[in-house]
């Protein structure tokens, strides 16, 4: 009787220590929603304002918000299983999307607002797309 109550006492423990695990998985998707909206600064930021400042405002800014993101990550208890792999497509989806924007702001649209505009959803779109499927399997 002893051994059942210890392996009931065992499986008690492995539940908490699993619904504390998935309470605080949550993480992930504030960080890429942060990701997300970020995007819908910087990418108008970049395609519209030429010159020297503009590309030190935007680049200190982004550099801010790259290390605090970072330093939020680090900071979590709780690393969702396959998170690498994820992050990596995640962040693979955008430098695409990133560098397609950069590519077509300097060369075919330059000026345009209207692109401005659509560069940044393109951008945040990674982002918030896994956000929002996190946020699902977090729950």
């Amino acid at each position: 009787m002893d051994a059942r109550a210890d392996a009931a006492a065992s499986l008690k423990d492995m539940e908490r220590i699993e619904g504390t695990a998935r309470g605080r998985s949550g993480w992930y998707a504030a960080y890429l929603w942060v990701f997300a909206g970020w995007q819908l600064v910087l990418v108008p930021t970049v395609v519209l304002w030429h010159g020297r400042t503009g590309t030190l405002v935007s680049t200190l800014a982004n550099a801010l918000v790259v290390v605090g993101l970072s330093l939020f990550a680090i900071r979590q208890p709780v690393i969702p299983r396959g998170h690498g792999g994820r992050h990596l497509r995640v962040i693979g989806g955008w430098a695409v999307a990133y560098l397609l924007t950069l590519a077509l702001a300097f060369t075919a649209f330059p000026d345009s607002v209207v692109f401005a505009v659509a560069a940044a959803l393109g951008c945040a779109l990674p982002a918030a797309w896994a956000a929002w499927r996190e946020g699902r399997r977090a729950a």
